[in-house]
This record gives C-alpha cells, sequence and structure tokens, in this order.
C-alpha cells in the first residue's frame, strides 16, 4: 500500500516552507525589495484610512520591515515566526488576539490558499478592519494560462500545502460575501507569473516538479538529474516573461492580487 500525501502540517514543516535562509537570498534582495514595493504600492492606491497595518502570515517579517520604513505602523502574525523576526507575533489568525476595529489595512499574501476555512479567515479579517479598511489579497489563479499549461504539474498546484485554488472572479465572489467591496484585481504581477510560466514549463519534461524552487530552499539536492532539464529551459527565461506578461494583460495571469474595503 502506498502511503499517501503528509498532513498539510508536517508539508510545511518539512516542505518547501521550511524555515531556513534560502539559497541565493543575500543576490536576490533587490529583486525581493522591487516586489515588496508594489505590494505596498497596491496597498496605497487604494487610500486605506489610517497605516495601522498587519501582515497576516509575515514568514520571515520582510514585507513588515519594507512598510514600516515607508512609515506604516505596521505588524505581522506567523504561525512559524522565528524568535529574530522583528514586529511579527507568533499566532494564528484564528488564534490572534486582535480587537475589532483595530487595523486600517491587512495584507494577506499566498496565504488563502493555505488555510482550511478560506471564508471564515476573511471573515475574521473583516472584523479587524475599520469600516473602509484595505484587504490586499493575493493568490494563485486556477484560470490562469499557465494553470493550463501546467496541468496536474502547474507549479501553484503545490498539494497539499494549497488547500484551496482559486479563480479571478471566484476570489471576487468569496470576499463580497465575507463583508468586502467588489474588489480590484491584477494580473500583471512580477513576483510570481513569469517564473510559475516558466517552471510549469520546466515541470513537464523534469523528473521531479519545482525542482529548482526546492533546491533554493534547501528542500532538494544541488546535484540532481532535474538539473539537466532546468538549465537547458533557462534560454525560455526571456519568453516565459512575455508569455505571462501577454496572459496578464487578457486577464489569466497566474496570480491574482484583489484589492477591497470592508463595509458594514
Amino acid at each position: 500500500m502506498t502511503a499517501g500525501p503528509p498532513p498539510a502540517r508536517e508539508a510545511h514543516e518539512a516542505g518547501a516552507y521550511q524555515p531556513g535562509r534560502p539559497r541565493g537570498a543575500g543576490a536576490a534582495a533587490p529583486i525581493l525589495a522591487r516586489f515588496d514595493r508594489r505590494r505596498l504600492a497596491l496597498l496605497e492606491s487604494a487610500g486605506p484610512p489610517g497605516r495601522r497595518l498587519l501582515d497576516a502570515g509575515a514568514g520571515r517579517g520582510r514585507f513588515v520591515a519594507h512598510a514600516r520604513a515607508a512609515g506604516w505602523d505596521a505588524r505581522g502574525i506567523e504561525p512559524s515566526a522565528r524568535e529574530d523576526a522583528m514586529h511579527v507575533e507568533r499566532t494564528s489568525i484564528e488564534a490572534a488576539g486582535i480587537g475589532p476595529g483595530s487595523l486600517d489595512a491587512i495584507t494577506l499574501w499566498h496565504v488563502l490558499e493555505h488555510v482550511e476555512d478560506p471564508a471564515a479567515v476573511l471573515g475574521r479579517l473583516h472584523g479587524w478592519l475599520v469600516t473602509g479598511g484595505v484587504l490586499v489579497v493575493g493568490v494563485p489563479n486556477l484560470a490562469s494560462v499557465q494553470a493550463r499549461l501546467g496541468g496536474p504539474r502547474w507549479y501553484h498546484l503545490d498539494l497539499p500545502r494549497h488547500r484551496t485554488h482559486f479563480t479571478a472572479k471566484g476570489l471576487a465572489a468569496l470576499l463580497e460575501r465575507t463583508g468586502f467591496e467588489t474588489p480590484r484585481t491584477h494580473h500583471l504581477l512580477l513576483e510570481h507569473n513569469p517564473f510559475g510560466f516558466w517552471q510549469s514549463a520546466v515541470n513537464r519534461a523534469a523528473p521531479t516538479p519545482s525542482w529548482l524552487y526546492n533546491a533554493l530552499k534547501r528542500n532538494a539536492p544541488l546535484q540532481a538529474a532535474d538539473a539537466v532539464p532546468t538549465a537547458l529551459a533557462l534560454p525560455l527565461v526571456p519568453v516565459a516573461l512575455a508569455a505571462e506578461a501577454a496572459a496578464g494583460l487578457v486577464r489569466r495571469g497566474g496570480t491574482v492580487a484583489a484589492v477591497s474595503r470592508a463595509r458594514r
């Protein structure tokens, strides 16, 4: 009898999300800073009523640090937060002791697909926001071109860590049902989309899906048969950039960001 996949909790602790500094993190710092600027720009474009910001699922606290440097009263929550993570509390959305109406903005960046009950999570976040408070949600897009290209090897499928997958239309409907205005959605996102397109294409030929990402996360050996198709596919990176840009223009980007306001 073949053992099934590990429970989601174990998969997070032992898999690609395990604690530790990824390979190449220093070299990637300027790129990551650009991603943080883009996320903050999405938030600021909505005009939150104040500067009290929570990053729910803050990871190592990189975005929290960026927002604080930009003048926000920012903090984060993260179930697996490290002790040295500044302004990030080690707790979950379900257990966090945050008062009603105590926040002006929340970012939920590639977290909603991981939770067991997305509607319950969004309802809880809605209660934390003031009326008119802004919520920015980023999730993979099941209706994307790269999802169709990758099929069962789509980079953002990532089972069992991703428990729910959304389309832009489905996410908007869920936000409206949990107390938010119809969101503005964005499909042209450099942070995940071009790499997701390229990796999804590589996954169709590679022995192990998403080997490069896992190797960078120190979750896969560098010396592996997967390195060959990955290396051969590197010249296709500009093609992936162009293809994903075209997909984003027709609102079929690999991930989608929704910016919405809490209503009462």
